[in-house]
């Protein structure tokens, strides 16, 4: 095959499809030699690979050894990796060190340009020290946008604090198999529901000048077979309208000013190298202004991986012609092996002309090119877990917690003997996700403390006030049932025992779930089951507590257990939200944001299946998951009643506005997760038998009822046609509310009239609520 990529002119004109740059942009740029402009566009990591730390796919293979800074970024540096995420440091010492990092390019470089500092930010800013908040399946837990855009925020106000620009969030991939090891990552199988939590972190990072990065485009997680890196096959529709639709939003509803490709390859066509969808769909369609980086190695994997580039030079002109401006984590194609390239004439200028011209005008935006950092770093300590930041985590984790089942054993009598058993009772990190500190950099360095206080489940429930006895049992993974007895003689002279089980998030193989800790199975790991069976033997009550990244086969526990409680890793409040919960000084009010298996066999599942997919006599295998998404109890009852429709014709270009009485009919406060969802009862192609339409959270007290109204664009019915043009077609939309996406709690419908809309750009993505009292 040849390594020479046919013109397009489209692709490698000087100014095609290129967004307006100021003049001293493009001065910038004229002045530039060929390295000046190919330092712009990669990433140095320096340290990365010491001690044998591995963080990222393939690194210990891509980074034989660790570059001089002062060799490296000799000609001038676009991004600065990871100062902080990649060894424990203290703040101020790489606040400081980054300064001088700084400082130094614009005092040695000819041009003098600093580099964007990035960082990961999923779960806070990953530095040594800092708050760590829940993971993102928790934010879809929550159900509450707005507490997000909030927490980002403050994620935001530490990376500001250290000298970074840009963030490596949110994570905006729907999860479709559980079994993938990045479901914790995700904020869950709904794509409106992803769209409207993620875009609102966007608007939470971003008001602070923090760039955000959206992180996979496209379809990372419908990898075949859950596995990590894996290729993907799903079809065009299912990539339009279920994995497309947040990114998009994303773009143009949070404004995201950065995208970050996925390592997939769909259909054979490894997104890294398609410009359909980095330049066509993304910069064409979406209006998308921003740079595209690459994810770590991304580039040099289509020669490595992929198979579709001939050497590392073949690769970088592939990715450029595609869209992607700058090659992270560092310079594997876009140095040395692109740059002969370009001598040779086998590569168009013009392609890196592109990429340079878009990383300047991120950094002009940044301030980068007007910044001074001729003063010394502050010499105060940076407080990167301050009260308001630990005040935020504790109610996104209070809020997240979901009560799967209940017989009234929740919440516990006080006073009683309580015995908590179980490997996640009493560990720290069993509260974090894949890429927070405690678990992404802490394990590589032994003997290094957290950093940060994180009370565990047991510390957190002795701290309520519970006399609790305390027995580990086993442990997360391995076949050890040497501690199971000790944990049932407890067990047996208790009144109560809360089993506290789950996973260890890691990297690689180091964890139960994780970056490239996928599962073939869904059982609980190693031989945790065995452990909730025996202490059931016993006959005492058994809560059962489940700390994990993703949902697991549990139908057997909810239905011999007395309770379930689920915590997708809440961070470092997690134990005290936890605690709450289980002793009543928090009421639940966490929805599942995805659907709990009832085998592994199911999978890939999701809710938004057309008919077909559901129980049959045509075959003995039941999908129907052992708990649907949306579900989630509380220590107090609601109920759903009068959903109206103002109009019963509505035009299909146009908006339903519905209204629907909530009433609290319990004893106590709490809070109402209203899910509005609907049916397309007839279309061109099949539709799914349940569609999240709009939801709002409501706080009741007891006896008290609100009316929420909620408008929906009917972009919200809208899917790709047979011409894969996406429409609203005419017809009847049931509509329902209830506590779940299975249940039809109070139901009405809406007659969509006129004629097939076209979406349009400018249409309307989103659902407004108000809510009346």
């Amino acid at each position: 095959m040849t390594d020479t990529v046919p013109a397009q002119p489209d692709t490698l004109a000087p100014g095609a499809h290129q967004e307006p740059a100021s003049a001293r942009v493009r001065e910038l740029l004229a002045s530039m030699t060929l390295e000046e402009k190919l330092a712009q566009i990669v990433g140095l990591w320096v340290g990365a690979g010491a001690d044998g730390e591995v963080v990222a796919p393939l690194q210990d293979a891509m980074l034989d050894e660790a570059p001089r800074f002062t060799e490296f970024a000799r000609h001038g540096l676009g991004h600065l990796t990871r100062v902080f995420g990649t060894h424990p440091v203290e703040p101020s010492v790489g606040r400081r060190a980054l300064l001088e990092s700084q400082r130094w390019l614009v005092e040695n470089t000819r041009l003098g340009i600093p580099a964007i500092a990035h960082e990961e930010c999923l779960t806070g800013v990953a530095a040594w020290r800092a708050a760590t908040f829940p993971t993102p399946l928790a934010w879809g837990a929550a159900f509450d946008p707005a507490l997000v855009e909030e927490m980002a925020a403050a994620i935001g106000e530490s990376m500001v604090a250290l000298g970074v620009h840009q963030g490596l969030s949110p994570v905006l991939d729907v999860v479709r198999d559980a079994r993938w090891g990045r479901v914790e990552e995700c904020i869950g199988e709904d794509p409106y529901l992803v769209g409207t939590v993620g875009t609102a972190y966007v608007r939470g990072l971003q008001s602070t000048g923090i760039h955000a990065t959206l992180k996979h485009l496209v379809g990372y997680s419908a990898s075949r077979a859950g596995r990590n890196l894996a290729p993907v096959h799903a079809g065009p529709r299912e990539i339009a309208d279920v994995l497309l639709p947040p990114f998009e939003m994303a773009v143009r509803d949070g404004g995201a000013r950065s995208v970050m490709h996925a390592y997939t390859e769909i259909d054979g066509v490894p997104v890294a190298a398609d410009p359909e969808i980095l330049t066509g769909l993304l910069r064409e369609q979406w209006g998308f202004d921003g740079t595209v980086v690459a994810d770590y190695f991304g580039v040099a994997f289509l020669h490595l991986l992929h198979g579709v580039a001939a050497n590392p030079g073949h690769a970088a002109q592939l990715a450029l012609a595609a869209g992607i401006d700058v090659e992270l984590p560092t310079g594997n194609a876009y140095l040395a092996p692109l740059r002969e390239r370009i001598e040779d004439g086998r590569t168009p200028v013009e392609l890196v002309d592109r990429a340079v011209l878009r990383v300047l005008r991120q950094k002009e935006e940044l301030g980068l090119l007007d910044a001074d950092f001729s003063a010394d770093a502050p010499a105060d300590d940076i407080d990167l877990d301050p009260p308001h930041h630990r005040a935020l985590a504790q109610r996104l984790a209070e809020e997240s917690v979901v009560l799967l089942s209940n017989d009234g054993t929740l919440p516990l009598a006080s006073p009683a003997r309580v015995a908590v058993v179980g490997p996640n009772a009493h560990r720290v990190p069993a509260l974090f996700g894949c890429y927070s500190f405690v678990n992404h950099v802490i394990p590589q360095h032994p003997g290094t403390e957290d950093g940060i206080p994180a009370p565990t489940v047991l510390e957190a429930l002795r701290t309520e006030g519970v006399e609790a006895a305390y027995a580990a049992g086993c442990a997360v993974d391995d076949d050890d049932r040497s501690g199971i007895a000790e944990a049932v003689a407890l067990a047996a002279e208790a009144e109560v025992a809360v089993v506290v089980v789950g996973d260890q998030s890691g990297l690689f193989g180091r964890g139960t779930v994780g970056e490239g800790c996928d599962r073939d199975d869904l059982e609980l790991p190693g031989v945790q089951r065995e452990l909730v069976e025996a202490v059931l033997a016993t006959g005492t009550p058994v809560v059962l507590v489940l700390l994990t990244g993703r949902p697991y086969v549990i139908d057997w526990a909810l239905e011999r257990c007395a309770a379930v409680v689920q915590s997708f890793f809440p961070g470092e409040a997690g134990g005290a939200a936890l605690a709450g919960v289980l002793t009543g000084r928090v009421n639940p009010s966490g929805r599942l944001p995805v659907s709990m298996p009832r085998s592994a066999g199911s999978q890939p599942y999701s809710y938004l299946h057309p008919a077909l997919t559901g129980p049959s006599s045509t075959t003995n295998l039941d999908p129907t998951p052992a708990l649907p998404f949306g579900h989630g109890l509380g220590y107090t009852t609601f109920t759903r009643s009068g959903l109206e429709v103002a109009s019963p014709e509505v035009a299909t270009d146009g908006s339903v506005e519905v209204s629907v009485r909530v009433r609290n009919t319990g004893e106590r406060a709490g809070t109402d997760v209203v899910q509005l969802y609907g049916r397309d009862v007839v279309g061109t192609v099949t539709r799914p038998v349940a569609q999240l339409l709009g939801y709002c959270r409501v706080d009741l007290e007891p006896g008290e009822e609100a009316t929420v109204h909620l408008t929906v664009p009917t972009t919200r019915l809208a899917f790709s046609d047979r011409r894969m043009v996406r429409v609203v077609e005419p017809g009847t939309v049931e509509l329902w509310v209830g506590p779940s996406c299975a249940e039809r709690e109070t139901e009405s419908s809406v007659e969509l009239v006129g004629g097939v809309h076209e979406v349009r750009p400018q249409d309307p993505r989103l659902t407004r609520t108000e809510i009346t009292r």
